[in-house]
């Protein structure tokens, strides 16, 4: 088992926040996220819905974990910094770090984080006081294109 990288997001704008008290909120979460998610569309990024679709999962994700491992309360919070989405979620039991199983078929469970990694650019936890913060972040920006040149 592998443990999720001790640091910090980068700091960031938050553009909504989301309290869960159980499991039974988490479909709300899905359903509100989906539409701030949809009002940045307009912001030019032209592939915004496949990561609207990696964000709902990676909240869906972290927010399961905090819900099962962690205290409440949970906090979601969609976060911006200069080009990326930051999806940061809190639970109060930072005596319990984020642990990373290896992928398997043969279980469900501890499968939550290698989808976070594998969906995400960035994944991260750290401690404050009596919370702890899992994050990861998704690249919006429009990637560059590489422009071909050729010698005649």
């Amino acid at each position: 088992m592998n443990h999720v990288d001790n640091c910090r997001p980068p700091p960031a704008v938050e553009l909504q926040r989301w309290a869960l008290s159980g499991s039974a909120e988490l479909r709300s979460l899905r359903t509100s996220l989906q539409q701030a998610l949809s009002g940045i569309r307009t912001a030019g990024c032209d592939d915004l819905e496949d990561i609207a679709e990696r964000v709902v999962l990676v909240a869906t994700e972290l927010a399961t974990n905090a819900l099962q491992h962690g205290l409440p309360p949970t906090t979601v919070r969609l976060l911006y910094h200069e080009g990326r989405l930051v999806l940061d979620v809190a639970d109060h039991n930072p005596g319990y770090a984020p642990v990373e199983a290896a992928l398997s078929l043969a279980g469900d469970r501890s499968r939550g984080l290698p989808i976070v990694r594998a969906m995400s650019l960035d994944v991260g936890w750290y401690a404050e006081d009596d919370v702890k913060h899992v994050w990861a972040s998704f690249s919006v920006e429009p990637q560059p294109v590489a422009v071909l040149s050729q010698d005649r």
